[in-house]
């Protein structure tokens, strides 16, 4: 039942990027709203909202949505489709070929299936409940960089909320002198998927809503990682802070989150 419920669901992902590759050359300035301060939105984020959500209802009749655009009404039911229709809107809008699709499934609160395509490179990472974790077919993990000194870390920067800022800031200082270095693509379900995959290490993050992380967090789990929130708990989906990282350099990696972010 999981493993063919995400492939229709991968289907659904790969649909939406195109329909969101296709409409690019369409977007023009008069296109782009604020929807807060440094938070950008096009028509092109909302119909392919709507198109995911369309496709979505017949598979789980009774089946709420958490969406970004609010394009249909939240409901809180035992099952919970989370969607970001286009997760690095701002790099879209830019023509920086850095965003995704995100789309994860909660059972009671737990996450049972995630799927975050990456538009550009054609890349679907995904994975449903007691799965493996999976690229386009072939099956991913974590990487094996057992210390902070040998990782290469990805991070974004904060864009509304700036009051942790100074924290951020010290953390990011030392990933810049201790680290392989930081990345910031700027879309988080694609930092996450990578670290599924061993090309970061590692991922941290705070002022980020659940449809940001709840699919790409899931993939790391799946793929033998480790995540939560700054406090060491589980509360990274709906708590606006997350670690990610593979099992080896976790431990060390959180220490310096919780010393500077005085968890």
């Amino acid at each position: 039942m999981e493993k063919q419920l995400c492939e229709e669901v991968i289907g659904i992902a790969r649909n939406a990027g195109e329909f969101i590759q296709q409409s690019r050359k369409n977007v023009s300035t008069r296109d782009i709203e604020l929807k807060g301060l440094n938070d950008l939105v096009s028509f092109v984020d909302r119909m392919a909202e709507q198109l995911i959500i369309e496709k979505l209802k017949p598979l789980l009749p009774n089946a709420g949505f958490l969406a970004e655009e609010n394009t249909v009404e939240q409901e809180q039911r035992n099952f919970l489709w989370i969607i970001d229709p286009l997760d690095g809107t701002t790099n879209y809008l830019h023509g920086v070929p850095c965003y995704s699709v995100s789309i994860a499934l909660l059972e009671n609160n737990v996450p049972v299936l995630g799927v975050v395509h990456e538009i550009n490179l054609n890349e679907t990472f995904y994975a449903w409940k007691k799965s493996n974790a999976y690229l386009n077919g072939k099956e991913i993990s974590v990487s094996k960089v057992a210390h902070l000194k040998d990782a290469l870390i990805a991070t974004g920067f904060p864009y509304t909320n700036y009051s942790r800022l100074k924290e951020y800031m010290q953390v990011f200082d030392y990933c810049m002198k201790h680290t392989h270095g930081l990345r910031r693509p700027g879309s988080a379900a694609v930092d996450l998927v990578y670290t599924a995959t061993g090309r970061y290490d590692a991922f941290f993050e705070y002022g980020l809503n659940a449809w940001d992380v709840a699919a790409g967090a899931f993939i790391v789990q799946q793929a033998g990682g480790c995540v939560t929130d700054f406090s060491g708990k589980e509360n990274y989906i709906f708590g606006k802070e997350i670690l990610a990282t593979n099992s080896l350099i976790y431990d060390e990696f959180y220490r310096v989150i919780a010393a500077n972010f005085n968890c």
